[in-house]
């Protein structure tokens, strides 16, 4: 059977979360029910990762298997026009067969947000931290999540992900182009659930003088959530990319 990728884009704001829920609006199911509206049967998507209520992406990536071959030109046209303003289809390709959203997924970006003085245009993307915390020493604190490590210390206590472990790439905050405003970009081979928003609640901490700069190698080792710092409010974190070796 042919197989489609999907290159997706939402605001996260109003949606609880991407995977499809019985009882609440999320991603998954509009972007389903709009597929199954436009080419008139079944449609089921599967995606590169969860993202949490609240939690915006830029560059979300699904596939799905039809039994015939579909006119993606125009059935990009449809689903968009059938979607809400909230949620953007922004390419639709035939792939090969093999191709898998998560499986096939070898790093995935996500950057998180923060403005330090109030913010009324993009307020729904930042997060407000004052007063502003010491960025010098929140990167320095960020140097020793780069690598192979146990995140069980991030990750939700009541996640039934038994693999904890994850390869961090990058994980670095930056002067954002507007005054007063950061971001954090973290980049690894996959995340735990809940992962980043801990880390950043964390990071803020140390920013803040509530927590050591030197404390992350205990965090890690102790491999319990209780240890870490609260977790950043969904609002700032947009998954950014998904990277893959090849899927055409």
């Amino acid at each position: 059977m042919p197989t489609y990728r999907l290159d997706i884009e939402y605001d996260g704001t109003d949606w609880h979360g991407w995977q499809s829920q019985p009882d609440d609006r999320t991603i998954q199911d509009a972007i389903e029910s709009a597929l199954t509206t436009s080419l008139r049967f079944p449609v089921s998507i599967v995606g590169s990762g969860r993202t949490d209520s609240g939690v915006h992406a830029r560059g979300q990536v699904a596939h799905f298997t039809p039994e015939k071959n579909i006119d993606e030109a125009r059935l990009l046209a449809s689903v968009n026009g059938i979607l809400p303003d909230t949620i953007a289809v922004r390419n639709l390709v035939l792939v090969k067969e093999s191709f898998h959203a998560r499986y096939d997924a070898r790093k995935r970006r996500y950057r998180y947000r923060i403005c330090c003085t109030p913010l009324a245009i993009g307020r729904q993307y930042h997060w407000f931290v004052s007063p502003t915390p010491d960025i010098a020493a929140m990167n320095q604190a960020a140097d020793a999540l780069i690598g192979e490590h146990n995140y069980s210390a991030f990750c939700l206590s009541n996640s039934e992900t038994k693999n904890r472990v994850c390869t961090i790439f990058e994980a670095r905050w930056h002067d954002d182009t507007a005054q007063d405003t950061w971001y954090f970009e973290v980049t690894g081979n996959r995340f735990l659930h809940g992962m980043v928003r801990s880390i950043v609640g964390t990071l803020v901490e140390i920013g803040h003088g509530n927590r050591d700069v030197g404390s992350i190698p205990a965090l890690l080792k102790s491999e319990d959530r209780r240890n870490a710092g609260f977790s950043a409010p969904a609002l700032g974190l947009t998954l950014e990319e998904v990277v893959y070796d090849s899927f055409k």
